[in-house]
């Protein structure tokens, strides 16, 4: 990786993040400090959580671009992120050619130079193993990889397939054109956006609105801006500009020079990294807006998307209305969508791309050309009339490609009825005899259906049935664990049985899934947290995308573990403690793991820290996961064979040790008495355990506590403040 900066030190720990090895090269510093940018720019990337763990950073070797470039010769991928300065680009490919070896990847970050004007005067083989390679910022986090090459398909097919299985991008393939694919559209958008604004007379909080109701994030366009740089609006938006015919539509919307932009930048007024811009902060902690006809901050008015005709959640009826916020949501659209279909076959191989490139790239719910698809007949009609001459409407006609084929899951939801189904969850035949526990309550909490389902599935492990997987289809969420809101009100109405009756029934659910006679597989992504991550240690084997975030936050509400979590942990300390002599260290890990204040950051994290099985599968890219899992499950046998407790702990001595660190906390005020108290009963189930207490009395006790502590007032507001705010409570 050449080129520390944000972006070159962000790409480097993605790399990191897979498992590879890099080496991140900056210009030289002082003789004292040679590698003084690529340390500077390392430390960021840590600083900005770039990295899963502390593992990945150590693949991380730093150094120069002078004293250490031959070590390009070691490089499979070389990734330049230097200036956008095309003749620096140059006379660096003239260094890297004499020195790296044949059939090497290299490949430019920029978003603004053609590869045919970075590849003259170099050679045909390395012109044919050069692309370029445009990430999203930030790399960590932005899904999008843009990628262009030549040709000789070869490189361009490499790179592609690293970008998705190691770095866990969806790749896709732009013609080399300026801007490339997301950054075409997406400036000449937010172009067309302020400039229709102004025009109209809108508000930065109206504008805002309507793009939501486009399906555009919150931050909309003003917002958006304010989160890019406003300083930076005349470098891109006039290279980009530059680039272009005068009578493309990124010149006749001419952003960088509205007056409400220079005049933001000479007041050093950039948006978020200056505290204002179109938005502020007030001195008293209130939201102002920027009144675009004076130029002076007001407060926001909390104009928002709900007071859009038709609530902002019926595009149709905005496009309808007559106002002038449905005359700037059609002036916007009709040229947003006028712009894709024209540009289209210039910058990519089909709409697909068009629409995955602002999608992934700026977060749209759906492209520009899906949003056209979507459409009244008559709300089409009523854009037609706004868009330039020359639309050609026809591409339209074109197949929509589909990004590979449906997974199973999709397929059997598809196809037919399921083998089980109430309104929590569906039991479906996957084919091939796998059945497929796809839990559909909000945010996948486990509730009494939801168990009447997983006994099914358990049922038929237990019978014809080679395998199951847990998973469904949202990104964002594998489960949250149990219904707080039914605790609630199982609490408030002294439903005391009940909740215990949950809290046993649960766990035997549990141990039978883990007990069956064919293996099961988690498929995880988004948040695994308390019975959702207990729910996952219960299965054979478990497949994680990499973001998952994973955790047993159950102290968080007043509560403990109740459904095996810490006991999966002690399983897990005393498997990594064989043959040492010691458990100890082991079991104040699998503490800590039970008493963390947020979920571990990544998949991999989570290992480190036993949530996860360390071997099993984690994989990049989150539409791999199903796949994956089915894979996985042809590798697994069933059942988890417990072998006899050899290690034996001091009940008090463990005890003791656990809660000696957390008095400490306790003394110095960084956790209250009362959430000293709930680890503190955590702890007592770790020192039980440790101290060879069966699995079954584990059980007992963990419920024990669990029931003692939901009888508390505290923990009665704890949930309840969890519910309202999604936040602890801190008492």
């Amino acid at each position: 990786m050449i080129g520390a900066g944000n972006m070159g030190g962000g790409i480097a720990a993605q790399f990191a993040n897979a498992g590879i090895a890099v080496d991140l090269l900056d210009r030289a510093g002082p003789d004292e400090a040679r590698n003084a940018h690529a340390e500077k720019g390392l430390a960021q990337q840590i600083a900005r959580q770039a990295f899963m763990g502390e593992t990945p950073i150590s693949l991380v070797r730093v150094g120069n671009t002078e004293d250490h470039l031959d070590r390009v010769a070691e490089a499979d991928w070389i990734v330049e992120v230097i200036l956008e300065d095309l003749d620096l680009k140059r006379a660096l490919y003239e260094r890297i050619e004499s020195l790296g070896k044949p059939g090497a990847i290299v490949s430019s970050n920029t978003s603004t130079i053609l590869r045919e004007r970075l590849i003259e005067g170099r050679s045909a083989a390395f012109q044919d193993h050069f692309l370029i390679s445009h990430f999203f910022n930030p790399p960590r986090r932005m899904a999008l990889l843009e990628l262009i090459g030549g040709d000789d398909r070869a490189a361009f097919e490499r790179a592609a397939q690293i970008g998705r299985k190691a770095l866990g991008k969806t790749v896709i393939e732009c013609r080399d054109t300026p801007g490339f694919i997301a950054n075409r559209l997406g400036c000449t958008w937010l172009s067309v956006a302020v400039v229709e604004a102004l025009r109209l007379g809108l508000t930065v909080e109206e504008a805002d609105a309507v793009h939501m109701a486009f399906g555009v994030p919150r931050t909309g366009v003003f917002g958006l801006l304010d989160l890019i740089g406003l300083d930076v609006v005349k470098p891109i938006w006039g290279s980009l500009m530059a680039a272009l015919p005068e009578t493309d539509a990124i010149n006749a919307f001419d952003l960088p020079g509205q007056g409400v932009i220079t005049d933001l930048v000479a007041a050093g007024r950039f948006g978020r990294k200056s505290r204002a811009g179109f938005y502020r902060k007030s001195e008293s902690g209130g939201m102002e807006a920027l009144d675009l006809v004076t130029g002076d901050y007001r407060a926001h008015s909390g104009f928002a998307q709900k007071d859009l005709p038709g609530g902002g959640r019926d595009l149709d009826l905005l496009l309808k209305d007559d106002s002038d916020l449905g005359a700037y949501a059609r002036a916007v659209l009709a040229q947003v969508v006028g712009y894709a279909l024209t540009h289209a076959g210039e910058i990519a191989p089909s709409l697909k791309e068009t629409d995955l490139g602002m999608e992934l790239g700026y977060a749209w719910r759906a492209g520009p050309v899906a949003l056209w698809r979507g459409l009244s007949p008559e709300a089409q009609a009523r854009l037609r009339a706004e868009m330039p001459q020359g639309v050609p409407f026809e591409a339209l006609a074109a197949p929509v490609m589909q990004s590979g084929g449906a997974d199973r899951l999709s397929r059997a939801q598809a196809s037919g009825t399921p083998l089980a189904q109430n309104a929590s969850a569906a039991l479906w035949d996957l084919g091939d005899d796998v059945i497929c526990l796809d839990i559909q309550s909000k945010m996948h909490a486990l509730g009494p259906e939801v168990f009447d389902i997983l006994e099914e599935g358990v049922t038929r492990l237990n019978g014809a049935a080679r395998g199951m997987i847990v998973g469904n289809h949202n990104p964002r969420v594998f489960s949250v664990g149990a219904d707080l809101s039914q605790m609630v009100a199982w609490i408030e109405g002294g439903k005391w049985e009940a909740i215990e009756a949950f809290i046993t029934r649960g766990q035997s659910v549990l141990a039978a899934l883990r007990a069956a006679d064919a293996p099961s597989v988690a498929a995880m992504r988004g948040l695994a947290l308390g019975g959702g991550c207990e729910l996952a240690m219960h299965c054979t084997g478990t497949v994680a995308h990499a973001e998952t975030r994973i955790g047993l936050p159950e102290h968080l509400v007043g509560l403990v573990p109740g459904w095996g979590g810490c006991r999966r942990l002690l399983d897990r300390a005393r498997e990594e403690a064989a043959g040492e002599a010691d458990l100890s260290e082991r079991i104040v890990t699998a503490f800590h793991a039970a008493t963390l204040e947020a979920p571990a950051g990544s998949a991999r994290e989570a290992g480190d820290l036993a949530l996860l099985d360390p071997p099993q599968p984690v994989v990049m890219h989150e539409g791999d996961v199903f796949d994956a899992a089915l894979a996985h499950l042809d590798t697994l046998t069933p059942g988890h064979a417990q072998g006899p407790v050899t290690l034996r702990l001091d009940r008090q001595a463990m005890l003791d040790r656990l809660v000696s660190e957390r008095e400490t906390a306790r003394a110095e005020g960084r956790i209250t008495p009362n959430a000293f108290a709930l680890q503190s009963r955590i702890a007592e189930i770790f020192a039980a355990g440790g101290a060879g207490m069966s699995d079954d009395d584990l059980a007992t006790f963990e419920c024990e506590a669990f029931m003692a502590l939901a009888a508390t007032p505290e923990t009665l507001a704890r949930i309840g403040h969890m519910l309202r705010t999604s936040k602890p409570l801190r008492i």
